[in-house]
C-alpha cells in the first residue's frame, strides 16, 4: 500500500509513519532522508541536487522526484511506502503522478491530519527533548515528573529545536496555507483524499488511521 501524510509541520505525520511502518512493514519516504542518503552514497541525482544546495537554491522538483523513484524501487518498499513531506505543491503531485504511472505504480491512499491551529501552535511551541536518549516532552502537556529530569534515563539536559517557537511556527502554518493546502482538492478531485483529526490523542490518530486504510 502506498500512501501520502499530509498536514501541517506539527500535525504528526511523522509519528505516525513511523507507527505504520513498525507494524505493517511499509517505508516511511521523508525526503530530507532520501536527500541526504542520496548524496552521502553518491548517487548521481543526489550529486546534482548537491550542486543546487551548495549554491542555496532549492532541488528541482525532476531530481527530488528521480530520488524518490530511486527510493521506491529498493526492495525494502515492496510492502509500500509512506510520503512524508512530499508533495508540497501540486506541481509536484502531478509529477508524483506521473512518474508512479511510468512504474505502474499508484496512490492508494492521501491521508489529512486535520489540525486546530492555535492549539497547534501551543502544542509545537513547548516541546523540549532529553537530550541523552531522545524522550520527548511538553512544558505543559508531558512536563519531566520532576523538574529538570528525565523520567526515562535520570538525566538533566535537554534541547529544543531552534525553530519549535510561536512565530516561527505560526509563518510555518501560513507556508502550508499558501503552498501545500492547494494539492487537498488536487487529490479530492482524484477521490484519493481521507481526513482524520490529527489533534486526537497519539493512539487514537493511530487507531483512526488504521480504519481510514483497511487495517483495522
Amino acid at each position: 500500500m502506498n500512501i501520502i501524510l499530509l498536514g501541517p509541520p506539527g500535525a504528526g505525520k511523522g509519528t505516525q509513519a513511523r507507527m505504520l511502518e513498525e507494524h505493517f512493514g511499509m517505508v516511511q519516504l521523508a525526503t530530507g532522508d532520501i536527500l541526504r542518503a542520496s548524496i552521502k552514497n553518491g548517487e548521481p541525482l543526489g550529486q546534482q541536487a548537491k550542486s543546487y544546495m551548495d549554491k542555496g537554491a532549492l532541488v528541482p522538483d525532476e531530481l527530488m522526484i528521480g530520488m524518490i523513484e530511486t527510493r521506491i524501487k529498493q526492495p525494502d518498499c515492496a510492502k509500500g511506502f509512506i510520503l512524508d513531506g512530499f508533495p508540497r505543491t501540486v506541481p509536484q503531485a502531478q509529477a508524483l503522478d506521473r512518474m508512479l504511472d511510468s512504474n505502474d505504480m499508484k496512490l492508494d491512499s492521501v491521508i489529512e491530519l486535520k489540525v486546530d491551529e492555535a492549539a497547534l501552535v501551543e502544542r509545537v511551541s513547548g516541546r523540549f527533548t532529553c537530550a541523552k536518549c531522545g524522550e520527548g516532552f511538553h512544558d505543559t502537556f508531558k512536563p519531566t515528573k520532576k523538574e529538570g529530569i528525565c523520567d526515562v534515563c535520570g538525566a538533566g539536559e535537554f534541547t529544543r529545536r531552534a525553530d519549535d517557537n510561536a512565530e516561527t511556527m505560526k509563518t510555518r502554518l501560513q507556508a502550508y496555507r499558501d503552498q501545500t493546502a492547494p494539492i487537498l482538492p488536487y487529490y479530492a478531485q482524484r477521490g484519493a483524499l481521507k481526513s482524520t483529526d490529527g489533534m486526537a490523542e497519539m493512539g487514537v490518530v493511530y487507531a483512526n488511521l488504521k480504519q481510514l486504510l483497511g487495517f483495522a
